[in-house]
């Protein structure tokens, strides 16, 4: 005679609380997160916090300049003195000025590309992809040799085939040296930015797409009111991206002050930083301009990210 035990007699598992559920997902939480925080500590906390250090710092050398070198704490004369120079603010300015002219062509043109290829208007889809993206694997200073190139008179085919036409085209003069870097920017980032907006429009549902043409939108309005929209956040990331970038303008002048007298070397504020710290060995007046230009990335920064949010929430509110 075979006995079955009964289910009473089964032992079972004891039941979890919430509170070691808890423990267990926090636990996980701090595992996943760990490598964020250490390189957020080891590429950012710490630079900062030493760049900070240091810009309350300045080497003397007393006897004048017989006596030993030492460092005195000066407190906050250093960002005075960064505050006070004209270089650095005309430097604040220019990158402005690259700003307002390269941010915005960037945006509508890598924008316009992608919603190009998105509607099947392009053909070659696959190659016109590759050939925009090509540039953007050229490293940024290989980049700027190729557009010196072009644009120094004497060597540059483009600028004896102007002249040939009678056209004088000076690519470094004090109006259009600006605009030769914005070139070149956008030569080298256009391509990667248009993948970026191309691959948010491969998410937009094709049912939204086709009710909006059944509705009687067109291809134009069909982009602009549906899918450019739809791809908001993509276009503020590459906003915020293109912003922090240009903030830190620093190869394209650097070599186009080999050839143009109008790039000095304290052009823009990284190039400012660059010649205080590595032809003035003055590291505290570098440090102090590398925290105000911090300042202002960061500064700049959250105002486009608030503007965002808030005209998301009005046009949510008037919807």
């Amino acid at each position: 005679m075979v006995t079955v035990a009964s289910p009473a007699a089964v032992p079972r598992p004891a039941p979890v609380t919430r509170s070691v559920a808890r423990r267990g997902e926090r636990v996980a939480c701090g595992v996943l997160m760990a490598p964020f925080f250490t390189l957020f500590v080891l590429v950012f906390l710490i630079p900062v916090g030493t760049a900070v250090w240091l810009s309350f710092f300045t080497a003397d050398e007393p006897g004048l300049g017989f006596g030993p070198e030492r460092t005195v704490f000066v407190g906050p004369r250093t960002y005075q003195a960064v505050l006070s120079d004209p270089t650095f603010l005309r430097g604040l300015g220019v990158v402005g000025l690259y700003c307002l002219l390269y941010i915005p062509l960037l945006v509508v043109a890598a924008l316009g590309l992608a919603l190009l290829l998105d509607s099947g208007a392009a053909r070659l889809r696959s190659l016109a992809q590759f050939g925009l993206y090509l540039p953007h694997v050229v490293p940024g200073i290989i980049a700027a040799i190729i557009w010196l190139y072009l644009y120094t008179p004497g060597l540059s085919p483009v600028v004896d085939l102007l002249a040939r036409a009678d056209v004088t085209v000076d690519f470094l003069g004090v109006h259009t040296v600006i605009p030769a870097m914005v070139n070149i920017a956008l030569w080298s980032n256009l391509g990667y930015n248009v993948v970026v907006f191309y691959a948010a429009l491969q998410a937009v549902p094709r049912e939204v797409v086709e009710a909006a043409v059944v509705d009687g939108a067109g291809p134009v309005r069909t982009a602009l009111g549906v899918k450019t929209p739809l791809i908001r956040s993509s276009i503020v990331m590459v906003v915020l991206f293109t912003l922090i970038w240009a903030l830190q303008l620093f190869t394209e002048p650097m070599l186009l002050s080999q050839s143009s007298p109008m790039v000095n070397s304290r052009f823009s504020p990284s190039m400012y930083i660059y010649d205080a710290a590595f032809t003035r060995n003055n590291y505290g007046l570098a440090a102090a301009a590398s925290v105000i230009l911090l300042a202002c990335t960061i500064a700049l920064s959250y105002g486009v990210t608030r503007w965002t949010n808030r005209s998301a929430a009005g046009r949510k509110a008037t919807s």
